[in-house]
């Protein structure tokens, strides 16, 4: 009780010094009190006692420095958990409001939170001291934290016994290191913050994660593109979910820290785009471990396990494989697009899968049983020993079972040509199970090329081909009927013998359709190619041109790996293997990324956000739907008319979850379009009306304050043709709060109206409110007309000449309504807002007669609230805050 007092003794005693002295020093010896819960009330009370010594520094000098700072310092090392936390709460104020003069942060409480650190300290006490020494660098800035603070931290970054400091640690490496600066932080902490990423304790490597953006941030742009960018793809494709789960939330915030910041990250330096050779060889030089870009499937490889991708151990010389795909779109002649693929033996077997007919084919007009097999396994250099982990790659056995595939083979050249140097093998129409035209291959056919080459499965090849081969078997068997699909995808694979040279071969696949790419029937193709390919969607958007189709997703503003990874967040396998949450994650930050990349790489986005406005979960549509206005502003008009109108248009019909966000930010987003689209949205401002939920009233709200902006889009018939008719339904809601919106939309639509060139429409409107609110049968009709009126006179919307021609008569003549509460607001209406214009106070007119004569007819009224707000001045009471109670209980 004596130390919940003592703030209240000082504030007695104050006039006094000698009295304050005397009670703080009874304040030193309370703080030596035995008993936890005294030390502990004492602290809580220290701040005030602070802030009062602060105010008063003139009667009592250094009384804080003095009395009061060495028990917050003495306890920071107390026996009693309690007391310790409340200490660090106070220090942490006190640091916070400038209590603490520098002179003493520096010799009186940086010493003691250093020596607190010391290796053998008590563990709690230096998990807490070392938390403390991170909060407070923000509040003494730069000199003492480089000085006192930074070399103890680095310390304690690498104490080998207390993984728990060590978290601490990296919790707190952002806020240090933007502190200290870029120099101290690439000197002193990134080489830490490399150990800590890199720690055998998966929360000390979340933590990292964490922290990554405000890392990047304290970084030259060159280390962050060579060194970090590196180091998170490691923390990305961690063995530990938890780190994973938490690197993909930060991945955004870390790509937005490459934006360039002198033009704001919207615009960059238009470059020639990479050729496929030099994006070959840039992809070669990064030599990262495989295992940061395989399927979800995989990641838990550890890194010593991981091949590089220019160490190949299949093959002393790499063999490069350029797939060419061919896309028709509608007929129209479409660009390639190249993709560089490092070879592996895993793709060869799957490259000869959808030739398997060609083989009996081939062996049919050579009457040789493995001629098929050899064309095939030729592809690969015979010179590559195959090591036992190939034999055996988790690809093949861990994967979902292969679809039946739809196949048909011809031979468009006669034998003759077959032999010859420009022969070709020509696979034609691969189709989708639903394809009618198209035989399906059989389990005969499929028993049959396996007995072919199962006498040359000595050839690690052969045997690899054989195993897909059965695999398929097996699938086709256990198959179940599946809902066929109206699309159908054609492919031609043609192979030329003449372009085989030793360690590389052309594969050109054509593809002629006019629909995305992902079918059923090519899902062994798609997963082969994800797996070589670093998870890469090859879905076929038609909504972008085939020569922003060529650029591949490939840019130069980020790392093509951090991309990559990011594009990688709206596979479902992540879902499961990631977090649950993390399309939410990926929409919470597109905007930074389209901000980061410029309008130019728009291209590169534009599938991943498609993919994620048509998201199963509300709350990703809601979260693209809250900032959808910030991406348009970020891409331009042409490219939001392009690709972002579609999905905005689908938002206006989803949920009310994801409706609402689309309403709360309509006017940043109409004001961004063209005048002849924004004019195509005026029919639809009706549906906001409708609600899943009546009783959603504040949607309706937001709907009347987003009315009020738009009032300058659009011209004033627009306003009374499409925008009256919803403010006039609003008039009439059921809550209080949206009215009172609707009343305020109203009286902006009559001065917009009032303005235009020809005043015909806000006479019509001001007719419209007379006969549908003033002329009501119901008695909240009428109160509306009155409101409306309020609100016309406040805001001035309309010279008062106009209000008492127009509306001033039906007005006054509500002066004797059968409901008393029509008349109270009335009188409260004349009484405190009319008779306050000028107009109604200087001018001596036959207006200026009526209202009186109608002022003095209310105070005459039977009920008293009526005579009470007609015959009291405003000024002579809390009228207004009366008026307003009386207001919002009358409806």
């Amino acid at each position: 009780m004596v130390a919940r007092s003592l703030l209240d003794t000082l504030k007695e005693v104050s006039d006094d010094e000698k009295d304050c002295v005397a009670v703080l020093e009874r304040v030193t010896k309370l703080s030596e009190d035995s008993e936890p819960t005294v030390r502990a009330e004492l602290m809580e009370q220290v701040p005030h006692l602070a802030m009062f010594c602060q105010e008063n520094r003139p009667s009592i000098p250094h009384a804080f420095s003095k009395y009061l700072l060495p028990i917050v310092v003495r306890y920071l090392a107390d026996q009693n958990n309690q007391v310790r936390k409340t200490s660090q709460a106070a220090l942490l104020v006190l640091l916070e409001q400038e209590l603490i003069e520098r002179s003493d942060v520096e010799s009186k409480v940086c010493p003691v939170l250093i020596d607190l650190t010391a290796p053998d300290s008590n563990d709690d006490v230096k998990t807490e001291a070392v938390a403390i020494m991170c909060k407070m660098a923000s509040m003494v800035g730069k000199d003492i934290t480089e000085r006192l603070i930074l070399p103890r931290f680095c310390e304690m970054c690498c104490d080998c016994r207390m993984f728990h400091v060590r978290k601490v640690c990296a919790a707190n490496f952002g806020d240090i290191c933007s502190v200290v600066g870029q120099e101290a932080t690439e000197k002193m902490l990134l080489p830490r913050f490399f150990q800590l990423c890199s720690d055998n304790v998966w929360g000390v490597r979340k933590a990292c994660a964490e922290c990554f953006m405000a890392v990047s941030c304290a970084t030259s742009q060159e280390l962050r593109r060579t060194r970090l960018s590196a180091l998170f793809i490691n923390l990305i494709s961690d063995p530990s979910r938890w780190v994973r789960q938490a690197a993909f939330q930060s991945l955004g915030p870390f790509i937005s820290t490459f934006a360039n910041p002198s033009s704001s990250g919207q615009y960059f330096k238009e470059e020639e785009c990479k050729t496929a050779e030099d994006v070959k060889q840039t992809e070669a030089t990064k030599s990262i471990p495989l295992n940061e870009n395989l399927p979800e499937e995989t990641e838990n490889v550890t890194q010593e396990d991981a091949v590089p991708a220019d160490e190949s151990p299949t093959d002393s010389s790499p063999v490069t494989f350029t797939v060419k795909l061919e896309t028709n779109l509608d007929d129209d002649p479409a660009s390639d697009e190249l993709f560089s693929v490092s070879n592996h033996s895993d793709f060869l077997s799957h490259c000869t899968l959808p030739l398997k007919n060609s083989v009996d084919s081939v062996e049919a007009e050579q009457g040789c049983p493995d001629a098929g097999a050899s064309n095939v396994l030729e592809l690969q250099s015979q010179e590559s020993p195959v090591t036992e982990q190939e034999l055996f790659n988790s690809f093949h056995y861990w994967r979902t079972p292969i679809p039946e595939i739809d196949i048909d083979l011809e031979l468009r050249h006669t034998q003759a040509e077959a032999h010859s140097p420009d022969s070709r093998l020509v696979v034609q129409k691969v189709s989708s199970p639903g394809s009618p035209n198209i035989a399906m291959a059989t389990r005969k056919e499929l028993e049959e090329m396996i007995e072919n080459l199962e006498p040359h499965t000595d050839d690690p090849d052969v045997k690899a081909q054989v195993d897909v081969l059965t695999a398929a078997l097996k699938a086709s068997s256990l198959e179940t009927q599946e809902d066929k699909k109206s699309s159908h995808l054609n492919q031609e694979i043609i192979y030329r013998n003449d372009t085989i040279e030793t360690g590389r071969i052309n594969c050109k696949i054509s593809q002629i359709d006019s629909i995305p790419l992902i079918s059923d029937s090519v899902e062994c193709m798609q997963s082969t190619l994800r797996y070589i390919h670093n998870d890469s969607d090859l879905s076929t958007s038609s909504g972008y041109s085939p020569e922003e189709e060529k650029k591949s997703k490939v840019q130069d503003v980020v790392p093509q790996a951090l991309l990559d990874q990011y594009l990688s967040m709206t596979d479902p396998s992540r879902a499961q293997t990631v977090d649950t949450e993390i399309a939410k994650h990926c929409a919470y930050s597109i905007p930074g990324v389209a901000l980061t990349l410029g309008r130019q790489n728009w291209h590169c986005l534009r599938d991943t956000y498609e993919t994620l406005a048509a998201d199963m979960q509300w709350k990703v549509r809601r979260t693209l739907a809250f900032s959808i206005h910030e991406l348009a502003l970020i891409l331009g008009d042409s490219l939001t008319a392009a690709d972002l109108l579609p999905i905005f248009n689908g938002f206006l019909k989803d949920l009310d979850e994801v409706r609402i966000g689309v309403l709360k930010h309509l006017y940043d987003f109409l004001k961004l379009l063209q005048p002849d689209k924004r004019q195509e949205y005026l029919y639809q401002l009706q549906e906001f009306l409708v609600t899943d939920n009546c009783r959603n009233w504040r949607f309706r709200a937001e709907l009347a304050e987003q009315l009020i902006l738009l009032l300058e889009l659009y011209s004033a018939r627009d306003v009374y043709d499409y925008l009256l008719p919803i403010a006039l339904t609003l008039c009439g809601d059921k809550v209080s709060s949206v009215r009172w919106l609707s009343y305020k939309l109203v009286s902006e639509m009559v001065k917009k109206l009032y303005l235009a060139p020809s005043p015909t429409l806000a006479l019509e409107l001001m007719n419209k409110l007379v006969e549908q609110f003033c002329k009501s049968p119901k008695w909240s009709g009428r109160q509306t007309y009155v409101f409306i009126c309020q609100a016309l006179i406040e805001d001035d919307c309309l010279p008062m000449e106009q209000f008492a021609m127009h509306l001033m008569p039906h007005l006054l003549q509500l002066a004797s309504d059968r409901v008393p509460n029509v008349r109270v607001l009335l009188a409260k209406t004349l009484k405190q807002t009319l008779l306050e214009k000028e107009y109604f106070l200087t001018s001596a007119n036959s207006h200026q007669e009526a209202v009186e004569q109608t002022i003095v007819a209310l105070q005459m009224d039977y009920d008293n609230d009526v005579k009470y707000f007609a015959s009291i001045h405003p000024a002579s009471t809390k009228l207004a805050d009366d008026a307003m109670s009386t207001a919002s209980s009358t409806y």
